[in-house]
């Protein structure tokens, strides 16, 4: 705290002395262009008749992205959330998405790294520093890219080795103890020829949720993450960059808020059976094994396990494009390699109801090949071909009513498996072949008529070695050995008019594709394991992007109407007493929808963002084991959302002084698919602000920094365990604020 009263004292000398400077910064006076590469070509922002998003390096700088989680509400209909503190991100856009926490699914929101697909949830936390941008693509993809995906899809892109020497580093702290440190170093090994490029980052803090049984903090962060390019180029015709990369998090396993369910007095009890609502902390309601959580305060619990959450990954990439004239012939291969170990306490109380240990281990290699236009005529095509090899194992249990057993000789472990008390445990293989070829041209008719046609065949042959088991492997239930292949045949045709070089229109449909699988969670019931069906979506949309007032204005708007058949769902059911995982497919599910994207500098030095999204996505003809879902609202899909954004800079002191707040904020949001009041949450608004100084030269710059200051409550999931008797609030982290400082060579 006294860092961050001194930075702010000192800052805001130089504000004072700033606001009397005669003449504005020496900014540009037109919105940035930012070049994009999602259609797996150089190209203008606003010429890309996609719904996109894009964020340079130095917007991931002020806005502290330094995973994927940090993401989240800064692109129009994007959410981002997680139930674990290493691993697993749950990525929503335009309302699609997936609550599974398993690692054997893929998400409909795919993330791809320097061109690698990241698949496993596991890996997807690690690489996100020393970056030039992101990409956030709204809408299926699949005619440009290996993979396919319904939802969209994350571009990340890391800084390249350069032929010019240049350092970069920077560090911050903060409340919670927080240290945060990034830095990355590169330049010619021989000139012209061979670059290199080595970037590291690292975040650790005390923790912001308070054990009240030991006093020690949990939710923190013990993370670091290397990365090493080398970038060659013998000649003009030829670039190779290859890329080694490791990341390892040990902070604690996530520490949630339990809210009991199980009325003990008549006046507690809802109209659901449950506890009713204003009077979950009243000390009337208890979890399974008695325990009355009587605090409303999100950030602090009675934990009886402190655990860890262990993620480790490594892999590598070699990209390699060969200009052959006309074409260019480009390669694609990686590799990586996630191992996870968490011991979580599930029940988030004092009591052992419900322990969790995460085991996997999962590796994927594949290699995508594409041959692409380099000329300049008028067809721009791309066509290609993927292949890859994804091998999970596992080996999780949960423990179950420890405190219930009554262990006696012909017993000795105390289980009752009929009553679920007891260790389970579903240790399964899962390899996953994937096969697709795929093209895209786009043909310009004239200087302004554009027309694009795409295909795509795809294959996914899954073999799936499951085994749901007892007492840590004494007593098995069932096994299954199943093998499937699923495959199916999409595409996209679009047009796009160019009123000028500043103003067009488009509108496309695609057809988009998931693969079904087999669900991967803990269950009794072979049954529930599938295999699930594919996932297809019809998906239009029409949008247009125009700059203005000589560019000072830029934007872009969009409407979107989604037609999904067989929409993949994971659910919480309870049967009988049990709460049991539920994976399966959505007869239908309706999405439709508009956004717009606005960037203006009105005056010289000042900077407006705004971007907005307004949705409906609902359940079709819906019918589950859990009830009739038809009409309901996807999870985490709110019908408005948007994110703002100000900045001003002007000179202070021979440099400039910067100044900037932004904001995002959403509508009311439900977490389950059976819209359940109480599990939801009311809109919210979260508020973030900078303030900093920098140097003549550009070389470096001092700050504070504060993310949402007006403290808004963060609630990021609530998962419901009604057998056991409780929710589980997972939370986001509260007001943050400190202090930082940057260099650059």
């Amino acid at each position: 705290m006294k860092a961050w009263l001194f930075g702010a004292a000192a800052l805001g000398g130089l504000c004072v002395a700033g606001l009397g400077a005669a003449e504005a910064a020496e900014a540009p006076s037109t919105v940035e262009e930012l070049v994009v590469t999602a259609q797996k070509r150089s190209e203008r922002l606003q010429d890309v008749p996609i719904a996109i998003t894009a964020l340079g390096a130095k917007q991931l700088k002020d806005q502290h992205v330094s995973n994927i989680l940090d993401l989240n509400g800064l692109s129009p209909s994007l959410s981002i959330k997680t139930d674990d503190n290493a691993a697993n991100p749950k990525i929503f856009i335009r309302g699609v998405g997936l609550n599974d926490f398993n690692p054997n699914t893929a998400a409909p929101v795919a993330i791809y790294v320097d061109g690698v697909y990241i698949g496993s949830p596991l890996a997807q936390m690690g690489q996100f520093f020393d970056l030039e941008r992101i990409e956030v693509l709204r809408g299926p993809q699949g005619t440009l890219y290996g993979r396919n995906t319904t939802g969209g899809a994350v571009n990340v892109v890391s800084r390249r080795p350069t032929q010019a020497f240049t350092a970069d580093a920077s560090a911050e702290y903060g409340r919670f103890n927080a240290i945060a440190l990034e830095g990355g170093v590169g330049g010619p090994l021989v000139k012209d020829v061979l670059a290199f490029r080595v970037a590291g980052a690292g975040n650790w803090d005390d923790g912001y949720t308070l054990n009240r049984l030991t006093g020690h903090h949990g939710n923190d962060q013990n993370r670091w993450a290397l990365r090493g390019s080398l970038l060659y180029t013998p000649s003009a015709d030829l670039e190779v960059l290859a890329q080694a990369h490791y990341a390892k998090s040990q902070g604690s396993s996530i520490l949630a808020y339990n809210r009991p369910l199980f009325p003990a007095t008549a006046a507690a009890t809802g109209p659901d059976g449950f506890c009713a609502p204003g009077f979950y902390t009243s000390g009337q309601c208890t979890d399974a094994i008695g325990y009355a959580n009587t605090s409303s305060d999100l950030y602090e619990g009675d934990y009886h396990l402190e655990g860890k959450d262990r993620v480790r990954t490594y892999g590598g990439s070699v990209s390699a494009t060969w200009k052959l004239g006309a074409v260019d012939l480009v390669s694609v291969t990686g590799y990586e390699h996630a191992k996870r170990n968490d011991l979580e306490d599930t029940d988030a109380g004092p009591n052992d109801v419900i322990t969790a240990d995460y085991r996997a281990r999962q590796s994927a290699i594949s290699e995508e090949l594409r041959l692409q236009s380099a000329g300049t005529g008028p067809a721009k095509w791309v066509l290609g071909g993927y292949v890859s090899r994804d091998h999970l194992t596992t080996d999780s249990y949960y423990d179950i009513l420890r405190l219930l057993r009554d262990p006696t000789p012909a017993n000795p472990t105390g289980a009752d498996l009929e009553n679920s008390v007891g260790v389970f445990g579903w240790p399964y293989k899962q390899t996953n072949k994937s096969y697709a070829v795929f093209g895209q041209v786009d043909y310009s008719v004239t200087d302004a008529l554009i027309l694009t046609g795409g295909l795509r065949y795809s294959a996914d042959r899954k073999s799936f070695d499951y085994a749901s088991t007892a007492e840590f492997g004494a007593i098995t239930f069932f096994t299954v050995d199943d093998r499937k292949t699923f495959d199916s045949l999409s595409g996209k045709v679009g047009v796009q008019y160019r009123f000028s070089p500043d103003a067009n229109i488009y509108a496309t449909y695609n057809r988009g594709y998931k693969s079904g699988g087999f669900f991967g969670g803990q269950t009794v019931d072979p049954s529930t394991l599938g295999p699930y069906k594919d996932e297809k979506v019809d998906a239009y949309e029409a949008g247009a992007k125009f700059q203005a007032f000589d560019r000072r204005l830029t934007g872009s708007i969009s409407a979107f109407y989604y037609d999904y058949q067989d929409l993949q769902v994971y659910d919480l059911v309870l049967q009988g007493n049990i709460t049991v995982q539920v994976f399966t497919n959505a007869s239908n599910a309706r999405i439709y929808g508009g956004e717009a994207e606005l960037t203006a500098r009105p005056i010289d030095g000042l900077t407006l963002q705004t971007g907005i999204s307004l949705l409906d996505a609902t359940y079709r003809d819906y019918v589950t084991a859990g009830g009739d879902y038809s009409g309901n609202r996807l999870p985490n899909a709110p019908k408005f959302s948007g994110t703002a954004l100000a900045q001003y800079e002007w000179p202070v002191a021979g440099g400039s002084m910067r100044v900037a707040a932004d904001a995002t904020f959403r509508s009311k949001v439900f977490f389950d698919t059976r819209n359940l009041e109480r599990l939801s949450d009311k809109g919210r608004a979260f508020v973030n602000a900078r303030l900093g100084w920098t140097s003549p030269d550009e070389s470096y710059e001092l700050g504070i920094w504060g993310r949402n200051i007006f403290d808004e409550t963060n609630i990021s999931d609530i998962i419901p365990i009604e057998g056991l008797g409780f929710d589980l609030f997972s939370m986001g982290r509260p007001r943050t604020y400190g202090v930082y400082a940057r260099f650059h060579y």
